[in-house]
């Protein structure tokens, strides 16, 4: 079980803040938390390097780029073999459609999330790729109608 870094109401704000908009200067972030600039460096590297704070990046609106949709694929693997699985789990590394993938407990093994530009797309990458893969059994696919409620931040 991987041990919990123990944050403080400061780094609690830190994170929070930094999840809303990880583009704030340190000046502005500083006076938000109510800590002193070099404070709040001081924080945010202890957290890097705890790996609670992990890589910095910037979210593109998947219309504006080309892939407004969504499908949750479900995926049943043929056998549980941890080798098949190992492969499997390779495969989907190797295509940039598949954006998130969960191995899963229930009925089934695996759930895929893509962002593709249409239907088409999709079924491209299913029937070319996901279902032709040697230890995928069966999948389901859910095509998201609209997107309710999306986000990357985590409460703390």
């Amino acid at each position: 079980m991987m041990e919990t870094f123990q944050l403080d109401a400061i780094d609690r704000k830190i994170i929070k803040a930094l999840q809303d908009d990880a583009s704030i200067s340190q000046a502005s972030l500083a006076d938000l938390v109510g800590a002193s600039p070099a404070s709040c460096w001081r924080r945010i590297k202890a957290l890097e390097d705890a790996g609670v704070l992990r890589k910095t990046v910037r979210l593109a609106d998947p219309e504006k780029v080309g892939r407004g949709l969504s499908v949750f694929c479900q995926v049943r693997m043929k056998s549980h073999d941890p080798s098949a699985r190992r492969d499997f789990e390779t495969f989907v590394q190797s295509y940039e459609d598949v954006i998130e993938c969960y191995s899963m407990s229930g009925e089934w093994d695996y759930l895929i999330r893509v962002a593709v530009a249409d239907v088409k797309e999709y079924e491209k990458l299913l029937m070319q790729g996901i279902l032709t893969h040697k230890a995928v059994e069966h999948s389901a696919s859910h095509f998201a109608l609209k997107t309710v409620k999306y986000t990357t931040a985590l409460p703390v």
